[in-house]
Parts: structure tokens; C-alpha cells; sequence
């Protein structure tokens, strides 16, 4: 395989991978990967676009925010797109961020505005005459969901300000301080209901719930750290004026908010925060540092999915030692073979963790991880972290080596791994019940034939009791298979037949993509649907 031909494959393996981790961020609020692990995916990818400026298409990861708005709530278009930050994770890089400015706008020296980086859920705030009209989620940073009724439960947000303008758009976080976090999840564990990995996620799972009530239940706060489109109003000139300008219009906004010009005035801020991080109310996973005035903001300008005006500095991973009992073997949609460390359980993040990604065999043996290793793993925010590094000087004498199955440990099939690839993948195809399982979900999931109600679970007895084979048996379900299945309400089976039967209806490029051939993401089954026009032209299609 040429080095051209191996770099697209892999931008096109970032990019799914990427789409599939904002899908579970953005819209499931079930992340499946670290904030650390997701950053160095697209990073990875943003370096292959910036080597390969061929494979930088328009709809790349790298060119968007997140994910989409989910069915069940009302679609809010942004009258300014709400665009994510670039993240700088070292002193060089913030270093290069000052140099950026100054350089474009040919100053000595460039005044910032600092603050801390809320970690919850973006959100819009539509005043009208200074009346609270409707609050929108960021979702893909133009296309938002509506959860105005939600947003009115949150005592912080004043649904009527001090002064009146024809529009005014304020955009903060919905977040989670931590003592309402623990006291929701004793509640949560005293009624036997789900328990929240940290408060972003429990802030995400409130704001979006369809009962307005569930939410209000919740305890959510808003601070505000910026103001999108304004009509009828002049404001301050500056950030740090908008955000006084706010706090008079009764909006909770950072008491962290300063001033400071030049890189070393960055990094102390960033080191002074750094400090104060446990002390804060609400999680922060760093800070945020902003050109200070509004004129010299639109001089720099935007990249296609951030400003070059803001920058957030994240902090480090939370790291923590622990010891490997054991390596086992997961199988992807594509047959895939991921190596995951069973850990002795360790407390870091916020919660327990158990189990860490290895990734490939080639990253078992570039970490030199043995099963019995002491081990550094690193969590920021998410449930399965990765084995950071090993201390080998405390590596125990009946330390044992990983070795790759020959054969996969679900179907027996056998594992091969080709030239040029880092992952060893089954062989097994829709005939080893892990790859037919990803394979379903893939298919049914919302931007494929979007079949509500085909969950994980349900896929899992589906499979397991040989109902379902290939994507094809989920158009043959009826009635008694499915009431074969256990706790499988008559009323749940009429509703997933009801959502079976309206997939017939959907788009070609759907189609394809829903089909989950490999290589062939969203983009490129437009591309398809667009060249053949109709499946009938796609089945007759012969190799060139």
C-alpha cells in the first residue's frame, strides 16, 4: 500500500472514529473515549490533513464542532455558529498562540482576556425586549436543540433583564455544581436509578430531558462567558467588559475573569487556576484566553471550526497507579482486535475505573505493558481511561507478555492483521456475533435507517437468540419473535415494528452508508448517491 494510499485510509479511519466519538459526546452524553484520547485522535488527523492537504475535506472532524440535535427535541438554527476552541496543552503552544496575535496584528504586545473553562453544556440564551424567548444546545455549532422550557427551571438565568434591546444572545455553560452532583447521585443510588459518571454528564442528561420537571429536580447552573448576535444595544468593546455588562444584567459569570498581556502573563494565570482547581464549586478542565478587545477579534478571525482570536489551555489528565491483572480482547464493528488492561480498581477522575485501552498490539509493545505491571493511567472525564506508562522497576518476575489471539475469542474465526495496518481484525465478518452486533447498531443508528428503539441492548437478544443474522432479518421481525424476547412489552414491540417500518422510507445515501462498508462514511455515500442516483444503478456497478 503507497504512503498516499495508507495516509487516506487512516484519515478516513480518524474521521468515523471521530464522528462515531462525537455522536456519543454530543448526542448520547455517553462518551465512549477520554477528553486526552479524543484530542490526540483529531490532532493526529489534523497533522495528516496539514502533510495531506487532498484529504482535508469539507465535512472533516476537524472542520466541525459536534454533534447533531436528537429527534425528540425541536431544531434551533444559531444566528452565529457556536464554534469550539483549539486546544493548546503546553507552554510552547500557548507561547505560539501570543506570537500568532502579535504577529498578525503586527503589536508589540496583545492584551487577553483569562477565565476558567466551565466543563458542562454549551448553551444559547434568545432575549427579546429583555424577555427570556428560547434557549438552544450548541449541538453541530449551527443547529442546536431547543430546551427553552428546561432552561426556564435554572434559578440563575433571569428570564427578564434589567435593560431591553431588540436582541440580545448570551452564551455560557449549563453545569453541575459538585455538591448538587453528589447529592443527585445519592439520590439516584437511594431509588436504585442510574449513577452519573461526573457532573457534565449529569448536566448534559437533565438539560435534555423531555419532563421540564425531572429537570428543575436537577439543580442546574448557568454561567455565562460570552454574548453571540445584538441588535438595539451598544456594548463594551472589549471581552472583559461584555462580562461586566452581564453580571449587571444579573447573569452568574467567573469572579475569575483578569486582564493580562504577554505569554507569561497567560501561563501565571493558567498556573494560578491550576492551583485553585479543587477549591472551585464546578469542575474546570482548564482555561480559556481571549484577545481582549472585540476589534482586534474580528481582525484575526476564524479557522474553519474555531477562532483564532480564543485558545483553551487544558489541563493535564488526572493520573493515577494501579496494576494490570489482566489483558483481554474487545471485536469492533469492522472486526477490529482492541487489546483492553483489566486493572486492579483505582480511584481517579472522580470515579473508580477498572478496565484501559491499549488501542493495537503495536501500542502494547511501544508501552512494553505485561499483564502484572504497575502502571500509570491516565482519566480526564471519561469512563475507560488509557495505560499512560509502565514502572518498570517495580515489573514483578512472573510478568507475563500479551499475545495476540490467532483466532477471535467470540467466534473462533481467524485474526489477521494486513501489511501496512496497525490493527489485527477477526475474520469472521456477520458470522462472529460481536461484529454482527456492531454491524446492527450501525445500521439502525440515527444518521443510518435511524430505527428508534433498536438500542444495545435489544440488539444483544436479538443476536444471542438467533433472531437476527444480518440487517436484512430486522425487516422479517413481526410480532411473535419479538414477543419471544424477555421483558419485550407488547407495546414496545408495536412501537420498534412502527419504527422499522418507516426506515423503508429514507434517502440513498442513507442507504449506503447505513450498509457500514468499510471506507465509506457519510461523505462518501453522499458521493455515491449522488454519482448512481438510484440503488439499482449502485447493485449493477462494476470495478473500474
Amino acid at each position: 500500500m503507497s504512503g498516499e494510499a495508507s495516509a487516506a485510509q487512516r484519515a478516513e479511519e480518524l474521521s468515523l472514529s471521530i464522528e462515531q466519538h462525537n455522536y456519543q459526546y454530543y448526542v448520547l452524553d455517553d462518551p465512549l473515549i477520554s477528553d486526552a484520547e479524543y484530542d490526540q485522535l483529531l490532532r493526529e488527523l489534523q497533522e495528516l490533513e496539514a502533510a495531506h492537504p487532498e484529504l482535508a475535506r469539507a465535512d472533516s472532524p476537524t472542520r466541525l464542532v459536534g454533534g447533531k440535535a436528537l429527534a425528540s427535541l425541536s431544531p434551533v438554527s444559531h444566528r452565529a455558529p457556536m464554534l469550539s476552541l483549539n486546544n493548546a496543552f503546553s507552554d510552547e503552544e500557548v507561547a505560539a498562540f501570543d506570537r500568532r496575535a502579535r504577529e498578525t496584528l503586527e503589536a508589540d504586545q496583545v492584551e487577553y482576556a483569562c477565565e476558567p473553562k466551565f466543563d458542562g453544556l454549551a448553551v444559547t440564551l434568545s432575549y427579546e425586549n429583555g424577555v427570556f424567548v428560547r434557549g438552544a444546545t450548541r449541538g453541530d455549532g449551527y443547529t442546536g436543540e431547543d430546551v427553552s422550557a428546561n432552561l426556564r427551571t435554572m434559578p440563575s438565568i433571569p428570564l427578564r433583564l434589567p435593560q431591553d434591546s431588540a436582541l440580545l444572545e448570551v452564551r455560557g455553560e449549563a453545569l453541575m455544581l459538585k455538591r448538587d452532583f453528589d447529592k443527585l447521585n445519592a439520590r439516584q443510588k437511594a431509588h436504585g436509578g442510574k449513577i452519573y459518571v461526573n457532573p457534565r454528564n449529569a448536566a448534559a442528561g437533565s438539560l435534555r430531558q423531555l419532563d421540564p420537571q425531572l429537570t428543575a429536580q436537577r439543580r442546574l447552573t448557568f454561567m455565562a462567558y460570552g454574548i453571540g448576535a445584538v441588535e438595539g444595544l451598544r456594548l463594551p468593546t472589549t471581552h472583559s467588559g461584555q462580562m461586566d455588562y452581564l453580571r449587571q444584567q444579573r447573569f452568574k459569570v467567573s469572579p475569575d475573569i483578569r486582564v493580562v498581556s504577554a505569554t507569561v502573563g497567560l501561563l501565571e494565570y493558567y498556573a494560578d487556576i491550576g492551583a485553585r482547581r479543587a477549591q472551585f464549586p464546578y469542575q474546570i478542565d482548564g482555561v480559556v484566553y481571549k484577545v481582549n478587545r472585540l476589534d482586534l477579534q474580528q481582525r484575526l478571525g476564524f479557522v474553519s471550526r474555531a477562532p483564532r482570536f480564543a485558545v483553551a489551555h487544558k489541563f493535564p489528565a488526572e493520573e493515577a497507579i494501579t496494576t494490570v491483572q489482566g489483558i483481554e480482547v474487545q471485536v469492533g464493528r469492522m472486526g477490529t482486535i482492541t487489546p483492553v488492561a483489566r486493572l486492579a480498581p483505582v480511584f481517579v477522575g472522580g470515579v473508580t475505573v477498572t478496565n484501559a485501552t491499549l488501542h493495537n498490539e503495536d501500542e502494547v509493545r511501544r508501552k512494553d505493558v505485561c499483564i502484572g505491571d504497575t502502571v500509570v493511567v491516565r482519566r480526564a472525564g471519561d469512563v475507560i481511561p488509557e495505560v499512560v506508562r509502565v514502572l518498570t522497576d517495580k515489573r514483578p518476575a512472573d510478568a507475563r507478555e500479551f499475545v495476540m489471539p490467532a483466532r477471535c475469542p467470540i467466534c473462533n474465526s481467524a485474526v489477521i492483521r494486513l501489511a501496512g495496518e496497525t490493527a489485527a481484525r477477526c475474520s469472521g465478518g456477520l458470522f462472529c456475533p460481536a461484529q454482527r452486533k456492531q454491524a446492527l447498531l450501525h445500521f439502525a443508528q440515527r444518521r443510518a435507517m435511524d430505527i428508534e428503539g433498536l438500542g444495545e441492548k435489544l440488539t444483544d437478544q436479538l443476536v444471542d437468540s438467533h433472531v437476527v443474522h444480518t440487517p436484512v432479518d430486522i425487516y422479517r421481525l413481526g410480532t411473535e419473535s419479538l414477543a419471544k424476547l424477555a421483558r419485550m412489552a407488547e407495546k414496545s414491540a408495536s412501537n420498534l415494528l412502527a419504527a422499522i417500518e418507516k426506515s423503508k422510507q429514507t434517502t440513498l445515501e442513507r442507504f449506503i452508508f447505513a450498509l457500514g462498508i468499510r471506507h465509506v462514511g457519510e461523505t462518501t455515500a453522499k458521493d455515491l448517491a449522488r454519482h448512481f442516483g438510484k440503488l439499482d444503478a449502485v447493485m449493477a456497478a462494476v470495478e473500474a
